[in-house]
């Protein structure tokens, strides 16, 4: 049994994004792309089979940890998105030492939350250590997240709180 990330990681484009990212350049990843990103070492930890060991399609509620990245500057701490998931190995970990870094660096970008914007076992809907949905690595340049932002765009797909992120990497480019 092999993961996408595990032989993706090894594709020759992968120099060219590693590249392009120790250069500077933006990186984005959403779901088979985070665990991409991760398994190529461009971004710490690994995410692994749901909590639940089944595949969870969904909407699901973000609290904006750090709204001062290129990826978020179109919102603010604390604003609450409503993205859509739809994974089967999504539960992020990494070792606490490296959690306790990247929290106290601002690397943890997104985190699953209830409506009301608080962490609960119920809103954590892969079981993600600290609730974690979305990371960075520390240059902020990388960005890897679970939902998929570029499924609610508009409100025909069911919301546009996805564009926030679009927008911050629009803006971020001027």
């Amino acid at each position: 049994y092999l993961r996408t990330g595990a032989i993706a990681r090894f594709s020759p484009i992968m120099k060219s994004v590693a590249k392009f990212a120790a250069d500077g350049g933006l990186v984005i990843g959403t779901c088979n792309g985070f665990q991409i990103l991760c398994e190529a070492h461009l971004l710490p930890g690994a995410l692994t089979r749901n909590h639940s060991l089944s595949f969870v399609c969904d909407r699901v509620w973000l609290r904006v940890e750090n709204a001062a990245t290129r990826f978020t500057r179109a919102t603010k701490q604390g604003d609450l998105l409503r993205l859509p998931i739809k994974h089967g190995e999504g539960l992020y970990v990494a070792p606490e030492d490296e959690l306790r870094q990247m929290e106290e660096r601002g690397q943890v970008i997104l985190r699953y939350v209830d409506a009301e914007g608080r962490e609960s076992d119920a809103a954590n809907p892969n079981g993600s250590m600290r609730a974690i949905a979305g990371v960075a690595n520390e240059r902020f340049n990388v960005f890897g997240l679970m939902p998929h932002p570029e499924h609610a765009v508009e409100p025909m797909l069911g919301g546009e709180d996805g564009l926030k992120i679009f927008q911050s990497i629009a803006g971020s480019a001027r």
